[in-house]
Formats: structure tokens, C-alpha cells, sequence
């Protein structure tokens, strides 16, 4: 699977558009007062990220697991300390509204902590590469 995010952005304009698998669908994310970059910061994207891989993972799991999961609620929390120094922590939670016992759930929310693709890439370190423009992607 390829995920892929694409961003231009300049004094009248402003758009975002993410893929995966060659699947394209525009991010709606306002220009800065001045117009000029995002309104919101990639560290407030990272954490909705986390939030959102989490969120949908639950889902996964809980029907892969067979756990009833009629919503939930994730929060997740980074401390940047400085202009240009990675987080120095990351913190999140979840609850489920579910009608399992408080030992699947708990199951549950272990699992796909366990499983959580962009929790993981983040635990493991990942290179990020800066390599030459080819042009937005098709």
C-alpha cells in the first residue's frame, strides 16, 4: 500500500490532496490568515494521524476480534519544545463504547495499540528522505 500526501499552496490558493493506492480525495484545510501555508501545523497533522490511525484501527480490530464497538474517542498529546526539534513526547488515549465485558475491551485497546501502523512507525524511527522533484504525483 502507498500513501501519499500532495500540497500546494501560494497567495490565492490552497489544497490538499491525499492517495492511497492511486485512490485520490482532497483534505480540506484553510490557508493562514495571511494565505500563505496551512492553518494548521504539521505537528497538529501528526497528531491527527495518530489519532485517526488509532480510531480506525479499533474498528479493524474489534471486527476482526469479534467485539461489539458502537463508537469511541481518541485523544492524542505531543510536546515540541523548539523550531526544528523532533516531539520529546507523545501520549494518547482511548475509550470504547462497547457492551463487552471490560476485559475484551481491554483486549481490545492492547491489540490495536500492538498493531497501529502509524503508532509503530513512529516507536520503530523511519527514514525521511528529502529526494528530487518529479512534479506532483498523477
Amino acid at each position: 500500500m502507498e500513501i501519499s500526501a500532495y500540497i500546494r499552496s501560494g497567495s490565492n490558493f490552497h489544497e490538499l490532496i491525499v492517495s492511497t493506492d492511486g485512490n485520490s480525495r482532497p483534505l480540506v484545510i484553510s490557508a493562514k490568515p495571511s494565505c500563505l501555508g496551512s492553518a494548521v501545523s504539521g505537528g497538529e497533522l501528526l497528531m491527527a494521524a495518530l489519532a485517526t490511525c488509532y480510531c480506525n484501527d479499533l474498528y479493524r480490530e474489534a471486527s476482526r476480534l469479534g467485539v461489539p464497538i458502537a463508537g469511541c474517542e481518541v485523544r492524542v498529546q505531543g510536546r515540541f519544545n523548539g523550531v526544528g526539534l523532533a516531539a520529546q513526547s507523545v501520549t494518547y488515549s482511548a475509550v470504547v463504547e462497547s457492551s463487552a465485558p471490560a476485559v475484551q475491551i481491554e483486549a481490545l485497546l492492547s491489540e490495536t495499540d500492538r498493531l497501529a501502523e502509524v503508532h509503530n512507525t513512529l516507536r520503530n524511527g523511519c527514514a525521511v528522505d528529502r529526494v528530487a522533484w518529479d512534479g506532483p504525483a498523477a
